[in-house]
C-alpha cells in the first residue's frame, strides 16, 4: 500500500515549485493551506471553463455541418454552461454577455440564410 500523505506533499511541492517559478513550499501552516486550496479551485475553474467552451465547439460545428434544430438545442445549452461560468467568477459578465451575444448572432444568420 503506497503513502498517499507523502505523495500529496510532493505533487503540492512540485506544483507550487511550477506555478511560482522555482520557489520552494510555504513553511507557515495558513499559507501551506491556502497552496491546497489555490490548486483545488484552479481545478475546478478549468473544468468550468473547458465544459463551456467544448458546448461553444459543438455550436458551432452543428452550425457548420447545417443541422439548424440541433443547433438551437445545442444554443440553448451552451448559453447555460456560459451563465455557469459567469455565476461561478471563472469568466466576467460583459464577457459571457459577448459570447452569448456572438453565438445568436450565428444562429440567426444561420436560419436567415
Amino acid at each position: 500500500m503506497q503513502n498517499t500523505e507523502n505523495c500529496d506533499k510532493i505533487s503540492y511541492v512540485v506544483i507550487y515549485e511550477q506555478s511560482k517559478g522555482g520557489a520552494k513550499m510555504p513553511n507557515i501552516k495558513s499559507a501551506k493551506k491556502r497552496v491546497k486550496i489555490i490548486e483545488k479551485k484552479t481545478l475546478q475553474n478549468s473544468m468550468i471553463k473547458s465544459a463551456y467552451k467544448s458546448a461553444i465547439k459543438k455550436f458551432e460545428s452543428s452550425l457548420e455541418a447545417g443541422n439548424i434544430e440541433e443547433a438551437k438545442s445545442l444554443f440553448s445549452e451552451a448559453t447555460k454552461k456560459i451563465d455557469q461560468a459567469c455565476s461561478k467568477g471563472v469568466i466576467v459578465k460583459n464577457t459571457a454577455a459577448r459570447k452569448k451575444s456572438s453565438l445568436a448572432k450565428k444562429l440567426n444568420a444561420a436560419t436567415i440564410a
